[in-house]
C-alpha cells in the first residue's frame, strides 16, 4: 500500500512556471518541465543572465494535485558550489483534490554589492525545492542553472 506521500506524488504535476521581473511584469524565463517528479534526477533550466539585473522577480508555478493537501508548500535552497546561499519558504495553503491552481511569488534581489557576475554562477548554481504537506515531504527536485 503505497505512503500518503506516494499518493500525493502521483497525483502531482507541475503543468509550467515562469520568472518575470516585478517591476515590469516581462516574462524572462518559462520553463514546462515537471520539476517534481524523479527525484534523483538533476534538472538544468537556462535562464537569461538579465534576470540578475532585476530587484526582484516573480515566480509563478502552475500546477495540478488529484490529492487534497491542507498545508502545502515548499522550501527552497540556493547552491553555489555545494555551499547554501539563501534559503526560501513558502506557503500556499489548501489545495482542493482535483484541481489546478497557480501561485505567485515574490523573490527579492540580493543587494547589488552582494551579487556575483552571470559566468560566475553558470553551472555553479542548484536550486533544490522540497515540496511539503504540513511537514509531510512529498518531494524533492533539483534545478541547475545556466546564465545565457
Amino acid at each position: 500500500m503505497p505512503s500518503r506521500s506516494e499518493d500525493i506524488l502521483e497525483g502531482f504535476q507541475i503543468n509550467w512556471m515562469n520568472l518575470r521581473d516585478a517591476d515590469t511584469g516581462r516574462i524572462l524565463w518559462q520553463g514546462t518541465d515537471d520539476y517534481s517528479t524523479a527525484p534523483d534526477v538533476e534538472h538544468e533550466a537556462r535562464v537569461p543572465r538579465k534576470i540578475l539585473q532585476s530587484r526582484a522577480v516573480s515566480r509563478e508555478i502552475s500546477f495540478s494535485s488529484v490529492v487534497p493537501m491542507d498545508k502545502f508548500r515548499l522550501e527552497q535552497r540556493v547552491f553555489y558550489k555545494d555551499a547554501i546561499l539563501e534559503e526560501w519558504y513558502f506557503d500556499f495553503g489548501c489545495v482542493i483534490p482535483n484541481s489546478t491552481n497557480t501561485w505567485q511569488s515574490l523573490i527579492e534581489a540580493a543587494p547589488e554589492s552582494q551579487m556575483m557576475p552571470a559566468d560566475q554562477l553558470s553551472g555553479n548554481v542548484v536550486i533544490e525545492t522540497k515540496f511539503f504537506d504540513d511537514d509531510l515531504l512529498v518531494s524533492t527536485s533539483k534545478v541547475r542553472l545556466y546564465y545565457v
